[in-house]
């Protein structure tokens, strides 16, 4: 199966975070694996702190990848970080993650 579209969410954590940050995606529910057009995944961990985590998904299509953001499936897969970020929220203290999508048409293997 070809890899035709690639997401990439960089996520930048606080140094205190980090550790959550992984053991969140170590214990992830796999809520993306069955999504229809979904291929694969991989997270990355920077080797120069202050860096971005990176977490590549690979997609069949653009559709599919947008057809996941809006799931409820999303939801599910992202509600651990979610609670995180809103209880940071909720004492007033600064998210202790952020995160930015870009997306990329793959043109060679």
């Amino acid at each position: 199966m070809q890899k035709n579209f690639v997401a990439i969410n960089y996520i930048q954590c606080n140094a205190e975070y980090s550790q959550r940050f992984e053991e969140l995606f170590g214990s992830r529910a796999h809520a993306i694996d069955a999504m229809p057009g979904f291929i694969d995944m991989r997270v990355l961990k920077p080797h120069a702190e202050g860096e971005p985590y990176l977490v590549v998904s690979y997609w069949e299509s653009e559709q599919a990848f947008s057809a996941w953001t809006k799931s409820p499936a999303f939801l599910e897969g992202h509600k651990r970080a979610f609670a995180d970020l809103a209880k940071a929220k909720e004492q007033g203290l600064p998210a202790p993650m952020t995160s930015s999508f870009k997306t990329y048409q793959v043109i060679a293997h």
